[in-house]
């Protein structure tokens, strides 16, 4: 066929593997590594591993480098350092000078999206060479570690960078993180056990299942010179489970799962017909990008199916379908297997039916290694060397990342072909497939949808549950509770997917039990009232009035999840008890009402969490009836400011200072502050307040309207306590029954609407005893005996 002369095709690959050395100061840095699987790369295109790479390096226009893994995961920096640049450190090595450099999102699906997105740009002339690569040395940082040896890998390079960022967006949220739902192995595991208990198997046939599965990939790697483990196992070994064989989370042990134990570097040279025809590239070494396609799937608590991926199904189609071919047709693969349910998937997307073919051209992450996000580049270096050998045949990568959710696919051969592949559809259809319901506050009668139980060091340490609400199917995530070792080890002894339990939630996170007598003899209803002490608040009841104070002045009076904890006892106690009428609460000291979030508590990397009446037991607490008094003395800043706006009255001494700096510190005022600001001022305020994260003083704060009294410094709870004294002298019920008829009416944005609209309000009026002795009182000229009632 003719060919244009931008037609993009592969004229090099590279790999390199170094073991573990034993002098860790000669060992390789993933720059390092990723500089010799360039050369290796260049050379391979050249068909000369002794070539003078510089000239083709001179031709080098775009230069992408994989994102490591430890420059993907936030809260675990690389132990020795990194390149501030990473491709422009590898290009200053190979003495290439790329226009545009970047460094990647994370993503197992990265080289084979790499290739796909700049195969187009080759093909509409936005370049005319490129070079990926990437690299991982996690076999020589946890050697270093263990041995206590400090190595230096930092790097400092000018120079321009596109930085694709961490790329975790879709992969985790807060209800992951709170219920310890974020370790790859403990995600997957959740999936592969619902697809097993989907299929019917015991664990005994999944693991039979598994053995054959996997044994003919350690068999590839055991020959392959680029795997890290060169090691055959028997299916028998593969499959068996024991004491000597632990679990890492059920259902997997080590041996089903990827190992990124590794020093692994991988290359691939992109180039156009006419850039390799001018440049004497022997034709022998082109080969041919025929079909790709990309999707993200929905994030996984969103897709209707654990044990599915619709993404991961139509990315394999479509590519292949671009290809005008058929998986028949196909002869060379590399499947991404970091466990064995994403293989299992790419078979039933493949359609192989009964055809036996080789899913690995590497040997897979079990065997072969696990490079994190640079893998693929591996499994498309391996199926090039594959279909030069067989000019004729046709290979296909199949590319995975995050929570099953990002797929890259790729159909290549050395006949000549290429084609733009439209994707856009079938993010489409993924975009609408249909989505359950998430309940994030689960209580009562559950079914169990999958769970997993994570191990370390062989012990069972907790579960980690999806399940179904019985009456709604909503779905919502939990754990056992950590005294519950009965459901732990039935987890583990049977099959427990489709069995009905009891879940109740917390600020903390959900739990699970097998009965509600199960649960109420690990976790016993909270009794509602005052105590006589409280650990982080001081609280005196004077008549119908009840005075909080935040007692952290240490901290500024800032709050970590046990002191809000208390603090929604305390006004849980508050709203029940009907002879409380007013609230006030303030800070110790004289320095802060309260400096919001105990930062200190949290970079410790203790569990925060804050409790579903929200920050200080108040933020997110809905259906008040009674009112609450601010007395603000000092700091009111991020979560202080929210205490105090959450309050129906605010009262400030002139030392007062309000502020809601989130967006200085990457944060947002998530505990009510954005939403109520911007309903208690006017929006431009409110705008300027939010975005700027500025310093208020009291006096501003009274003239923008969201503090109702400025007083002398140190007079803020004295003021406070004369104004409790004055609602005391109205009727509790009126104040009670207002504030509930305006929660009422808050969701109509028309003034006579809401006043028109009848309110049930009005039944519990004239019902009130307060109804009818205030007209007594004053038609008998004496004061109303309120009761409330």
């Amino acid at each position: 066929m003719s060919l244009g002369e931008n037609t993009p095709i592969i004229i090099g690959v590279g790999q390199v593997v170094e073991a573990v050395k034993e002098n860790l100061s000669e060992a390789s840095s993933p720059i390092d590594l990723a500089v010799r699987a360039a050369q290796l790369a260049m050379r391979d295109a050249l068909d000369n591993q002794e070539a003078d790479t510089q000239p083709l390096a001179a031709e080098i226009d775009v230069l992408a480098t994989v994102r490591t893994t430890a420059d993907s995961i936030p809260f675990m920096p690389a132990f020795f350092g990194t390149s501030n640049n990473p491709p422009r450190s590898v290009a200053q090595r190979i003495n290439a000078a790329p226009h545009r450099a970047i460094h990647t999102a994370s993503g197992g699906n990265t080289p084979q999206k790499l290739v796909n997105e700049w195969c187009e740009a080759l093909a509409d002339g936005e370049a005319s060479m490129v070079l990926l690569t990437g690299a991982e040395a996690v076999a020589t940082t946890k050697a270093a570690l263990k041995a206590g040896v400090t190595l230096d890998w930092n790097e400092t390079i000018e120079g321009s960078v596109e930085d694709g960022g961490l790329g975790i967006k879709g992969m985790i949220g807060v209800e992951e993180i709170k219920h310890q739902l974020m370790n790859p192995t403990t995600q997957y595991a959740l999936c592969e056990n619902a697809r097993r208990a989907q299929q019917g198997q015991s664990l005994a046939d999944y693991y039979e299942q598994i053995g054959q599965l996997f044994a003919p990939f350690s068999q590839v790697a055991a020959s392959n010179p680029y795997a890290m483990f060169q090691q055959a196992y028997s299916a028998e070994s593969i499959a068996t489970l024991g004491a000597d064989v632990p679990f890492l989370d059920y259902p997997y042990t080590k041996a089903v799962v990827a190992k990124d134990g590794v020093n692994q570097a991988a290359a691939v040279l992109l180039t156009t017909v006419g850039k390799a025809k001018a440049l004497g590239i022997d034709e022998a070494k082109w080969v041919y990008l025929h079909g790709y396609a990309d999707a993200e799937d929905l994030p996984l608590m969103e897709r209707e199916n654990l044990a599915r991926s619709k993404a991961l199904e139509l990315t394999y189609q479509r590519a292949i379908a671009c290809a005008k071919v058929t998986s028949q047709e196909i002869d060379v693969f590399d499947v991404y297997s970091c466990f064995p349910i994403v293989v299992w998937l790419a078979q039933e997307a493949l359609q192989l039916g009964d055809r036996k073919v080789s899913l690995t051209q590497t040997g897979g992450l079990p065997f072969f290694g696990g490079p994190g996000n640079n893998y693929s580049m591996h499994g498309i270096a391996s199926v090039v060397e594959a279909l030069r050998k067989a000019p004729h045949a046709y290979g296909l990568v199949g590319a995975n990342g995050g929570m099953i959710n990002k797929h890259s696919v790729g159909v290549y051969s050395c006949q000549p072909g290429w084609q733009h592949c439209d994707s856009s559809f079938i993010q489409a259809e993924v975009r609408d497939q249909d989505s359950p319901a998430n309940d994030f506050m689960p209580q009562g009668h559950a079914i169990i949808e999958s769970y997993t139980v994570a191990h370390r060091r062989g012990e069972a340490k907790r579960a980690v549950i999806a399940g179904r609400m019985k009456n709604s199917g909503a779905r919502f995530l939990a754990n056992n509770h950590k005294d519950d070792t009965a459901l732990l080890n039935q987890l583990l002894a049977e099959d427990m997917v489709g069995v009905e339990v009891v879940v109740e939630t917390s600020g903390a996170g959900n739990t699970v039990a097998l009965s509600v007598e199960a649960l109420r003899a690990l976790i016993p209803k909270k009794k509602i009232g005052l105590q006589k002490s409280y650990e982080f608040c001081v609280v005196e009841t004077r008549g119908h009035v009840l005075e909080i104070t935040i007692n952290r002045p240490d901290v500024y009076n800032a709050l970590h999840p046990m002191a809000n904890e208390e603090m929604s006892d305390i006004f849980d106690a508050y709203f029940a008890d009907e002879n409380l009428w007013v609230a006030i609460i303030t800070g110790a000291g004289d320095k802060s009402f309260s400096a919001g979030n105990d930062l200190k508590y949290s970079a410790s990397g203790q569990p925060f969490w804050v409790p579903h009446s929200g920050f200080g037991g108040l933020t997110s607490r809905q259906g008040r009836t009674k009112p609450v008094i601010a007395a603000v003395n000092g700091f009111a800043h991020g979560g202080g400011m929210e205490i105090a706006l959450a309050c129906d009255i605010i009262i400030a001494d002139e030392t007062a200072e309000f502020a809601l700096p989130e967006v200085k510190r990457g944060l947002i005022a998530a505990g009510g502050g954005i939403v109520r600001i911007a309903r208690q001022i006017p929006l431009k305020q409110a705008m300027d307040i939010l975005l700027s994260g500025r310093n208020i003083e009291a006096g501003e704060a009274q003239q923008l309207g969201f503090v109702n009294q400025v007083v002398p410094a140190g007079g803020s709870l004295a003021a406070a306590r004369d104004y409790a004294a004055m609602l005391c002298e109205n009727s509790p019920s009126s104040i009670r029954l207002t504030l509930e008829l305006l929660a009422e009416k808050s969701s109509f944005a028309d003034a006579a609407q809401a006043a028109a609209a009848s309110g049930k309000v009005f039944d519990q009026l004239i019902t009130s005893e307060d109804f009818y002795e205030g007209p007594q009182a004053f038609a008998q000229k004496r004061k109303p005996k309120w009761s409330g009632r």
